[in-house]
């Protein structure tokens, strides 16, 4: 009973990590129709900056995450302009190839800049304590990256659903000239909801940095798991990316717990036979 417990504690904290970094690109992939493999690249700067901040600035790590989130955001909206505006319009193959030079553009910056060794980003005592449960104990950590997760997916649900901005966003997607024509800056709406993926990706890479540790070739160590999770989940959907991180973040944490020795063959067998059964996705559109 006490594995069982720490199994689904630590499989849901690492679901959210997942998550957050997940459904930006769910928000890029499904909303946008842009196969973004450099999307890893932005949790990784946005670790890298906030080390930065901590180390050499000397900034406390909730001044030190903010300004991170800040510069990721800042920097993705030229990005968007300049890299990715002309491979929308692209086909599958070509948006792959351009957003992997775009992934080892950023590895080779955070490389020269800072070199390829981990960067340590240190947590104030209020997250780094420790919670007693009675079976075991739980590090607060967990327990704030779990809040934000749900802040997170709610805020979501209700900027996709629930305001004008969603309605463009959906409208820009399905039907851009129409769009345009009723006076919706599309190119706007593009590059904020880049950057809303962005920052999204940036949140998750600080604040799972000690379950997902930064250094320079971030992207490509963990870029599988994000897809997966998008995939699994469905294109475009957010709900489907919270449930398939959770579910795919409990189950991998339960084969490592459980067979440590081949753990990590269930996550990549889940995905197998998730997708074989349901090509769309948990809650994708077929």
């Amino acid at each position: 009973m006490t594995t069982l417990a720490s199994i689904l504690l630590d499989g849901v904290a690492y679901g959210m990590i997942l998550f957050m970094i997940s459904v930006g690109l769910t928000v890029t992939m499904g909303l946008m129709r842009v196969v973004n493999l450099a999307h890893g690249g932005f949790a990784m700067l946005g670790g890298a900056f906030t080390h930065w901040a901590m180390m050499s600035a000397g900034l406390p790590f909730p001044l030190a995450a903010l300004a991170a989130l800040i510069a990721v955001v800042i920097l993705s909206v030229p990005m968007e302009r300049v890299f990715y505006r002309p491979i929308y319009k692209m086909g599958e193959l070509p948006q792959v190839l351009a957003t992997i030079g775009i992934t080892f553009l950023m590895i080779a910056s955070v490389n020269y800049a800072m070199g390829s060794s981990l960067l340590s980003i240190p947590l104030p005592k209020v997250m780094s304590g420790a919670v007693d449960l009675g079976f075991r104990t739980l590090p607060t950590h967990r327990l704030y990256v779990l809040g934000a997760g749900v802040l997170v997916i709610v805020g979501l649900f209700v900027l996709i659903e629930r305001t004008r901005f969603g309605i463009r966003l959906r409208a820009a997607v399905d039907h851009p000239g129409t769009a345009a024509c009723l006076g919706i800056d599309t190119g706007r709406i593009f590059s904020l909801t880049f950057a809303l993926g962005a920052g999204l990706a940036a949140l998750g890479g600080i604040l799972g940095a000690e379950l997902l540790p930064i250094d320079a070739y971030y992207p490509l160590r963990y870029m599988i798991l994000f897809l997966t999770v998008v995939a699994v989940g469905g294109m475009g959907s957010v709900a489907g990316s919270f449930v398939a991180a959770l579910a795919l973040g409990i189950l991998d944490t339960a084969a490592r717990y459980l067979f440590p020795e081949v753990g990590t063959i269930f996550f990549y067998l889940a995905m197998i036979v998730m997708l074989g059964l349901r090509p769309q996705g948990l809650l994708g559109r077929a």
